[in-house]
């Protein structure tokens, strides 16, 4: 049997719902309004560690890629966006952006004369190590309240959620 908890403002919602049209089942709008509502409570608490190191949330996952892409900390621009799952236009404005902060340099692609690479500097290096590690600390209070089969148990479902919701993404 599962174990009582509040209700939370999802709740409300469905229970708005079943009143309004009892005919409707709604059921579905309470784990995918949960999902919602923790991604947006989740970037807030996110939010508040990357600003701690001056960073946005662009910018940290930028600074990331790069960092765990592994030494040199370099990749082709096209990797870079499309791992971040942005387009082109958007990428130039934010390389010009971190470049302009000292945090990457753009280097010339020895493997293609018309091409550039982009690297982390020195100084970026060291801030996003700085910041990954205040950052997964930060995860780890977030998911403190959660015992670790739970965690595991969350996970595991929401990989299937993920692995479905992409396997429609070309249709």
């Amino acid at each position: 049997m599962a174990t009582p908890r509040p209700p939370d403002a999802v709740d409300a919602i469905l229970a708005q719902w079943k009143r309004e049209r009892p005919d409707l089942d709604a059921s579905p709008m309470g784990p995918i309004g949960r999902i919602k509502r923790c991604a947006v409570l989740l970037e807030r608490r996110l939010d508040e560690t990357f600003v701690e190191f001056g960073l946005s949330r662009w910018e940290f996952d930028m600074l990331a890629a790069l960092r765990r892409s592994g030494a040199p900390y370099c990749l082709a621009p096209t990797t870079l966006f499309s791992t971040l799952m942005v387009t082109s236009g958007t990428m130039t404005h934010r390389m010009a952006k971190l470049e302009a902060q000292g945090w990457i340099e753009r280097l010339p692609n020895p493997a293609d004369a018309r091409s550039s690479l982009v690297q982390l500097t020195p100084q970026g290096l060291e801030l996003i190590d700085r910041a990954v590690e205040a950052h997964v600390a930060n995860e780890h209070r977030i998911l403190s309240a959660l015992k670790a089969a739970d965690i595991a148990a969350l996970d595991a479902r929401l990989a299937l959620l993920l692995a479905s919701l992409e396997s429609r993404r070309g249709q």
